[in-house]
């Protein structure tokens, strides 16, 4: 098969459905375990004594971030509660298109979580303006890698 060719499966559309849902759960269950500690790890930062002595930028980042956090831990959630309401109700040829959407928006915002967090972390250690260069470049190396690559591969196809 030539390099360019796309492999195709010889399957019904219910078990591309199912084999779809499957791939997104697996998915998830990644996404979801990373946010659920970050999300953890935010919330004791807010009872530590040294962040009660930090700026207005620091709890406004905070802020910020743990509920870009919370937003992104519901949104990889939703697919599962989503099942678990209409479980037997053979409406995967729906849930699928809807938790793809779920959970591509929630990669868009684990993307700000990230950055939130890591600037929160960097802005101890390096400074304001050294940490968001830093936030930055690693916000631009996962926007090329989670979207501009895949955009890529899939026009050079």
């Amino acid at each position: 098969m030539p390099d360019n060719q796309r492999y195709e499966r010889e399957e019904g559309e219910a078990e591309a459905l199912d084999r779809h849902w499957h791939e997104i759960l697996q998915e998830l269950r990644l996404a979801q375990t990373g946010t659920q500690i970050m999300f953890a790890f935010l919330l004791t930062i807010g009872f530590t004594t040294p962040f009660q002595a930090s700026d207005d930028f620091t709890y406004a980042l905070y802020a910020a971030t743990l509920v870009t956090t919370a937003i992104a831990m519901g949104l990889f959630l939703a697919p599962v509660a989503f099942h678990r309401v209409v479980f037997q109700e053979r409406l995967r040829d729906r849930m699928v298109p809807i938790a793809d959407r779920l959970a591509s928006v929630g990669l868009l915002f684990l993307v700000a979580a990230i950055a939130g967090a890591l600037l929160l972390a960097l802005d101890v250690v390096m400074g304001r303006g050294a940490a968001i260069a830093v936030v930055l470049g690693v916000v631009t190396i996962t926007v090329l890698l989670w979207y501009a690559l895949p955009a890529w591969v899939r026009q050079t196809t």
